[in-house]
């Protein structure tokens, strides 16, 4: 490696360390809706140079997290319902594109049996008679490899970013209201009707069946919907929503 390429893989490094130590600062609540933050104010709280400082502020404010200020610097952003809601169905309306593509032009057979393998660790977990917090942890990273599997299926680097800055989304993600549902008595029968989505879209994409694929991809998308209104509900709950200080209330009428 050359040490220009050497140099620019580190200033990368250090802007994703950046990045992910501000994100953690926000939806920690350590830094609250309204806030403002320089570039300067940063640089001096996580004792980095002020290159990967200024790179990671920009790709907050991308990511919905920050917005600028015209006299200078970026103020924390707090996010409406509907903006959650907005969020996940962009995500949902990606995956469901993903979904119909794959089963149009076909999959690769290795992809279909790492989406069945994927099934049955959902089977295996579903089934056990009680379900703890650690069973949802592990279930966490079952969901993300069947997501990340849809994607590949796909076979579209196009599509694999566009789906790439929607999950960057604030509370966009397929497992963003997942251990706040360990919670809930209602976890068992979401955590069923999710699993019947995951089967029914990947006998759809077998099937070649792309208009149906999509349209469970863009339903199972609206559990996050569900989840959250769950969530939401009691403040015992919504404390546990990871960046539940950045979710302005009430939310408007007509919102579901």
């Amino acid at each position: 490696m050359s040490p220009h390429a050497a140099e620019t893989e580190r200033s990368s490094s250090q802007t994703v360390k950046a990045q992910l130590s501000l994100r953690d600062l926000i939806l920690s609540g350590e830094l609250k809706p309204g806030d403002r933050i320089s570039e300067l104010s940063i640089v001096e709280r996580l004792g980095m140079s002020r290159t990967p400082i200024r790179m990671a502020l920009v790709r907050l404010e991308e990511e919905g997290f920050l917005e600028a200020i015209p006299s200078g610097g970026f103020a924390i952003k707090a996010f409406s319902e509907r903006d959650i809601y907005d969020a996940i169905e962009l995500r949902g309306t990606l995956e469901g594109f993903a979904a119909r593509i794959a089963a149009e032009r076909g999959v690769q057979g290795s992809v279909l049996a790492e989406l069945k393998d994927n099934l049955r660790q959902f089977d295996a977990l579903v089934a056990r008679p009680t379900l703890t917090v650690d069973d949802f942890s592990e279930y966490v990273e079952i969901n993300a490899h069947f997501h990340a599997l849809l994607i590949s299926a796909a076979d579209s680097p196009v599509l694999a970013r566009q789906i790439e800055r929607a999950l960057n989304l604030p509370f966009a993600s397929p497992s963003g209201f997942v251990m706040v549902q360990a919670m809930l008595p209602e976890a068992r029968r979401i955590l069923t009707i999710a699993q019947d989505h995951h089967h029914c879209v990947t006998r759809a994409i077998e099937a070649r069946e792309g208009t149906r694929a999509e349209a469970l991809m863009r339903e199972h998308a609206r559990l996050a919907h569900r989840n959250l209104q769950l969530a939401l509900r009691t403040q015992g709950t919504r404390d546990l929503v990871p960046g539940a200080v950045l979710i302005r209330r009430p939310v408007a009428a007509g919102i579901y």
